[in-house]
């Protein structure tokens, strides 16, 4: 497993809609390729053989790119093949998820925009902590909105890798990495894309953002 510290860069998260009909594994791996370094596989189906296969040709991909994956939500599935797991709030209890995936697996959890929240994930062993949404989203339309205040309290902190999620595109990204966001993780400005090479352009020139910073 990765260790917290690397956890920097571009953090895809999989959209069953936008990635239905064949897309999900040459999208997703388009993504690895233009350097997502987490790819978050998010089906909250209820096919459990299906998404069984599907995170197991992910764990394949992540492991061949050099990235790490993480499940979400499903804590037996992650235990099962060995992946991360990012909890939301109300996703069950993170210390118990600890408990399963041991002490070295990656755990992120939503924190909304609660500098709370993120405190009590990090006692019960949270590897990175999530804030958003930071601008309208398409996945979380309703979702409380973030500030980069936030952002930036949350940094003087916390000693752990922040991720921003919610509406981030390649134009607003750059504030949120300039505000102590260590991950910028996206869902539609990577995935809504016409072919594979287009979301692998995308994945880049999000993941350039960081060089230098």
């Amino acid at each position: 497993m990765k260790d917290n510290t690397k956890l920097r860069g571009l953090y895809a998260i999989t959209d069953s809609t936008l990635l239905a009909d064949g897309r999900l594994l040459p999208y997703a791996e388009a993504a690895l390729k233009g350097g997502a370094c987490l790819l978050q596989y998010r089906d909250k189906s209820s096919d459990d053989a299906r998404r069984l296969r599907e995170a197991e040709a992910l764990r394949e991909l992540c492991d061949r790119h050099g990235a790490q994956l993480i499940i979400n939500d499903d804590a037996e599935l992650a235990a099962r093949l060995g992946a991360g797991l990012h909890l939301g709030q109300g996703d069950g209890s993170l210390s118990a998820a600890r408990a399963l995936l041991g002490r070295k697996a990656i755990i992120g959890a939503t924190c909304h925009a609660q500098l709370e929240l993120a405190e009590q994930a990090v006692a019960e062993g949270a590897s990175y902590i999530a804030f958003g949404r930071f601008f309208d989203s398409n996945t979380k339309p309703g979702a409380p909105a973030a500030t980069l205040e936030l952002l930036g309290q949350a940094r003087q902190r916390f000693n752990l890798p922040i991720t921003a999620i919610g509406g981030v595109k390649l134009e607003n990204a750059p504030n949120l990495i300039a505000h102590g966001a260590s991950l910028i993780a996206v869902v539609h400005a990577l995935f809504a894309a016409e072919s594979a090479s287009e979301v692998e352009r995308r994945a880049r020139a999000f993941s350039e953002l960081f060089a230098g910073n």
